[in-house]
Order: C-alpha cells, then structure tokens, then sequence
C-alpha cells in the first residue's frame, strides 16, 4: 500500500474509532491529577488498568503528592503495591521519579520528552501519555493493543506479518502511526485502540464476525478470526 493510500486509510479508521467510542478516555482514573498519572502510568507496565486503578485508591491515601512517596521507608511502598506485580522495580523507579520531580521541577510534571525519559520507570509511552493528556502535544502511545490493532489494521505490518505476529517494535510503530495520525488526533486515538481492543479486537480471540470495522481490516479474510 502506498503511504498516500495509507494515511487516507488510516483517517478513515480515525473516524470510525470516534464514532465508536465518542468519549476517548485514559483507562487510568487519575482524576485531572499530574502526579497521579505518572505514578499510575509507571505502576501500568505489565499490569492492567483495573489493577492499577484499585491499587491506586490507598496509594493516593498514604501518599497524595510526591514528596511523601519519594520519602517513603524502604518496604513500605512496596507493599502497598505488591500485587501490580514488579513491584521492587516499580517502587526503585518511583521514589526515584518522584524525588527528581521535587527536587529539579519543582514538584510538576514536566511536559518535554527528554525531561521525562529523565524520571524513574518513564519510557516513550509512558512520555507520549503524559505530554498528550497532560498537555495537549500529542504522541502514540505504543502498548500491547496499540502494536496489535495498527498491526493487523495494515497500519503498521503487512497481513503475513501480522498473522506471524511479527509485529514492529514499539518504537518503530509509534513512528509509523506518528506520521499517519493528525498530531491533535493521536492521544484520543491510542486510547480508542485500547476500548476497541477490549470490547472487539482481544488479543486471544478477536471478535471478527460482529466487528463494526471489519471492511476496513487486512486481517479479515470472510468470517474467520484472526488467531494469534
């Protein structure tokens, strides 16, 4: 496909997300909060959202702004979030982000990419959901249902590519879907991917016969499902 009859294809499905899933929300119930969403944001790695969002609710208790949790008593932190898994790692990272955050930024979470690769725990996606909901900037956040969906979309990969798996790499699908995705367009739609991944195209077992975007799938061959 050439890129002008990609990016075409990929404003369509941009559209057809919206009309899905009008209301693009982050997963993460941060409730307007900087701070929180950084913190929810690292706990995520491998980890759902549901998770997360229950953790957070006594995190937020014993710790409601980053000077109390980069102050936090080895141990203690970890336990509180022990069951996101990774929790040592994850804990390492925050006391380490959080700290940098008091200390070099005052306490805000700052909005350029090199000064958030700069935090504990913080990588690209993590960076990409904080400058776009945070700020407005934009930036493709790259995880698990964004690489799938653009992949088996044609967004991304080929269909022999996508039915191996073979899928890009973070980065390389976060560049990709940046030069396809309108700036101001591609916060709302890496979040519209994860509802989309959820309600319709699972990871195990895609919902291929009831999917309301399927004219638009490489991935779809008649009524069978794309199996990974």
């Amino acid at each position: 496909m050439k890129n002008a009859d990609k990016k075409q294809k990929a404003l369509l499905l941009v559209s057809e997300l919206e009309k899905l899933y009008p209301k693009a929300e982050c997963a993460l119930k941060y409730e307007g909060d900087p701070y929180r969403l950084l913190v929810m944001a690292v706990l995520s790695a491998q980890c759902t959202d549901k998770r997360v969002n229950e953790v957070s609710v006594s995190l937020f208790e014993k710790y409601p702004t980053p000077e109390l949790l980069a102050a936090s008593p080895e141990g203690e932190l970890e336990e509180v979030i022990r069951s996101v898994g990774l929790y040592n790692s994850k804990a390492k990272n925050l006391r380490a982000a959080c700290k940098r955050l008091c200390e070099v930024y005052g306490g805000t979470v700052p909005k350029e990419m090199d000064e958030l690769l700069s935090l504990g725990g913080v990588g690209r996606k993590v960076a990409n959901l904080l400058r776009g909901d945070l700020y407005g900037l934009g930036g493709i956040v790259a995880d698990t249902h964004c690489i799938r969906i653009s992949a088996r979309l044609g967004l991304t990969a080929s269909k022999a590519a996508a039915k191996a798996k073979n899928y890009p790499s973070p980065l390389e699908t976060e560049k990709i879907l940046s030069k396809l995705i309108p700036l101001e367009k591609q916060s709302d739609f890496c979040h519209r991917l994860v509802l989309f991944g959820r309600e319709i195209c699972d990871a195990r077992s895609p919902k291929c016969g009831n999917c309301p975007i399927s004219e638009h799938c490489q991935s779809r061959d008649g009524n069978t499902k794309v199996k990974d």
